[in-house]
């Protein structure tokens, strides 16, 4: 199936690792010109050997960087996708105001900064696509992840509101809400969990996908055809989505 991104402006904030570095590639796979940004220049230089993509330093929670890098798009983007953020475990009467506040800037407000820092570029062809990365715990929060799960369901709500208020700009913003993908930070913490309690790798990911109808973790590269999707024409007249790639996790109507 033809994407008709060939030749299309495409920047993917948090593009050096997980979800962000697979969906660029396929991007970069698709003959769209792709930038990949992240505040680590090792990961950026890896991941532009990996990809192909063009690399840039900007750490999100930086105002000054953020313009810096819009000012070099004055000129128009087709595709915007915002890949970064994290999770904080924690009981929530542990969270401290530092917790709540530190988590913000790097989950929500970042991407609010970059929305509003390229919303020029988006609209200046009346065809622009932004792609979010959500999470199935905006909507089916998880215990101790009171953080993540708040910061995730704002972004839900952003995209419906964005979808709304930028559609006369020609710009079309959607979510994707993974579940539980095997991407470097769910690695990280199942090799955590092991070393923490005497068991294995693969012992800790059986017990965290029990409850998933998949019965298994999600891949990276599952998440991100979703995004590329999402991203392209061929998606004309879908906005304001949040769609799950989560193994149907999620048990909503």
């Amino acid at each position: 199936m033809d994407l008709g991104l060939k030749g299309r402006r495409a920047l993917v904030l948090g593009g050096s690792s997980g979800i962000g570095l697979a969906a660029a590639k396929m991007l970069v796979a698709d003959g769209a010109l792709v930038t990949i940004a992240s505040r680590d220049q090792q990961k950026l230089d890896r991941a532009a050997a990996e990809t192909g993509a063009l690399a840039v330093v900007c750490d999100a929670a930086d105002p000054g960087q953020v313009a810096a890098l819009a000012a070099q798009y004055a000129d128009g983007l087709g595709l915007l996708v915002s890949a970064f953020g994290g999770s904080h475990r924690s009981p929530f009467l542990k969270l401290t105001d530092a917790d709540w506040l530190t988590n913000y800037e790097f989950n929500l407000l970042g991407t609010i900064r970059a929305l509003r820092a390229f919303h020029p570029a988006l609209a200046r062809d009346g065809a622009g696509r932004v792609v979010l990365l959500g999470a199935v715990s905006g909507r089916q929060p998880t215990a101790d992840q009171a953080v993540s799960n708040v910061h995730k369901a704002g972004l839900h709500a952003l995209t419906k509101t964005l979808a709304t208020e930028w559609a006369p700009d020609g710009i079309e913003v959607n979510c994707v809400g993974p579940g539980r993908a095997f991407t470097p930070l769910w690695q990280r913490r199942a090799a955590d969990r092991a070393a923490a309690e005497g068991t294995t790798v693969e012992a800790i990911k059986a017990e965290v996908t029990a409850d998933i109808p998949a019965r298994r973790f999600g891949t990276a590269e599952e998440v991100a055809r979703m995004v590329v999707f999402l991203a392209s024409p061929a998606a004309a007249y879908t906005t304001g989505q949040t769609i799950m790639v989560d193994g149907g996790l999620l048990r909503a109507v």
